[in-house]
């Protein structure tokens, strides 16, 4: 039996070209499971990975895709049966191990999660990565006693897909979010969304090298990295927590330790791809119930496995806005 994947291709040196291509089935299935896939969407990962990163993909060829969702039709395990709707994000999952930009996907059972009762299929992708992530950075504020009360969540790269996912999570719990971004052109879907003030990104970018500056918000998602980060952390109110997650802007961090031992402010890195599943178990139970913002389905743009290429293009031009949900089902 046949099936169609997206696969990247290494023809030369430095030199990738990526095509839909038809593959056995049956050289595909060496893992527990194997799950004929519904959804799955687009990360910013991803994008590198179709284009040829090393640094996210060893060896080509290969089918990107960190998100998965679909049925299972092949089970190695009683854990998990045939006919479950199931989850999988991150792990190995289309870094080196073929992704979800195609019909199927095959993995070890410890990468699956039930889809959750009160969740979709196409709802779990359009939280998919993006999703879990911010849930991470939200569970984090919540372990460190940040709570709507004690004030304003920042959140940098907000019209992103973690970003976006951030500020309508953080929104439906009752936080006051500041959405700083470089596309004030989006203050619609921002506000759609949740976000109770839109700041421009160079409101948070100063070059003036004060070791701390005026208290701002109680906690903070970034997205973004570099001196947006350095800003942010020297912004941040007393026992607040940063959340770090992302590097668009430079993986460089010029920051002081005057922020540690006056405010008592910490930096938390986040990692979703390794997070245990037993975490990952319980947030996804958070998003599909009080965690789910009423704005989800609106969040998401809806493009065919077969329609990815210039969504590849876009989001690594930063032209993304909010999550490309990817339809997987291709009539043959």
């Amino acid at each position: 039996m046949k099936y169609t994947a997206f696969v990247t291709e290494e023809i030369d040196d430095n030199l990738y070209t990526s095509s839909f291509k038809e593959l056995d089935l049956d050289k595909l299935h060496v893992n527990d499971i194997l799950i004929k896939l519904d959804w799955s969407s687009l990360n910013y990962k991803d994008a590198l990975s179709a284009k040829g990163h090393k640094g996210i993909t060893r060896k080509y060829p290969h089918t990107p895709g960190v998100d998965a969702a679909g049925i299972v039709v092949k089970s190695n395990t009683n854990k998990i049966k045939v006919g479950d709707k199931v989850v999988v994000t991150g792990h190995d999952l289309g870094m080196n191990t073929n992704g979800g930009f195609s019909e199927y996907v095959s993995v070890p059972i410890d990468w699956v999660i039930e889809l959750p009762e009160d969740l979709t299929l196409k709802e779990s992708m359009i939280f998919g990565t993006a999703g879990i992530t911010a849930a991470i950075c939200i569970n984090e504020l919540y372990k460190h006693d940040i709570t709507p009360e004690k004030g304003k969540i920042l959140v940098t790269g907000a019209t992103g897909g973690v970003g976006s996912i951030s500020v309508a999570i953080l929104n439906k719990l009752g936080f006051e979010v500041i959405a700083s971004t470089g596309k004030l052109d989006k203050s619609d879907f921002l506000k759609s969304i949740g976000a109770r003030e839109i700041i421009a990104r160079d409101e948070v970018f100063d070059t003036t090298g004060k070791p701390l500056l005026s208290r701002k918000w109680a906690g903070a998602i970034d997205t973004v990295g570099g001196n947006t980060l350095s800003t942010v952390f020297r912004s941040t109110d007393y026992h607040g927590i940063v959340c770090v997650l992302g590097m668009v802007e430079s993986t460089d961090l010029n920051i002081n330790i005057f922020p540690f031992l006056q405010r008592g402010v910490s930096l938390i890195g986040i990692d979703s791809a390794e997070r245990g599943l037993e975490i990952k178990k319980e947030l996804w139970k958070k998003l599909s119930k009080d965690w789910k913002p009423d704005c989800l389905n609106s969040m998401a743009k809806e493009v065919s496995l077969l329609d990815i290429k210039p969504e590849i293009d876009l989001i690594l031009k930063g032209g993304q806005i909010g999550k490309t949900l990817i339809d997987c089902s291709i009539k043959h």
